[in-house]
């Protein structure tokens, strides 16, 4: 199977560039429904509320089907392994992130039955909960609907 969009890199684009870099790309854009946000914080639970919330809010899921909050879910607890590295904890590890966020919705297949699939990307810094004392981060999660 050929993949037509590529959703990873479209979030990995939409969660790391600012907006005279994502000019360059809009075509792209085009193919696919997306959001993006910012999550800073000690605890994991409110990066994902803040992503869940944009993606309700902006219609990438529907708040009313539950595979899709699921789909959702999945991916940002992916994207979170990256983030994290493999040990998906923040204030409980003594460590705090400051994230850019995006969630890509689209159809990575040319044949319709594979469906549409969702990615979630995390860029930013981790690190103590001290300022100065962070480094970068990356994370990507993909997940069929």
């Amino acid at each position: 199977m050929i993949q037509t969009v590529k959703i990873g890199k479209l979030a990995m684009l939409l969660a790391s560039l600012n907006e005279s870099e994502m000019e360059y790309f809009a075509p792209a854009f085009e193919q696919v429904n997306y959001c993006q946000g910012k999550a800073g914080s000690m605890e994991v639970q409110k990066v994902i509320a803040a992503v869940e919330t944009a993606a309700k809010r902006n219609g990438i899921i529907a708040e009313n089907v539950y595979r899709e909050t699921h789909a959702l879910y999945h991916a940002i607890l992916e994207s979170l392994q990256g983030v994290t590295r493999g040990q998906i904890g923040v204030g409980n590890m003594m460590r705090t992130v400051g994230l850019r966020f995006a969630v890509v919705r689209g159809k990575p297949y040319d044949r319709k039955e594979e469906g549409e699939w969702i990615a979630v990307a995390f860029y930013g810094t981790i690190g103590a909960p001290v300022k100065g004392l962070e480094h970068e981060t990356f994370g990507l999660g993909i997940n069929h609907i």
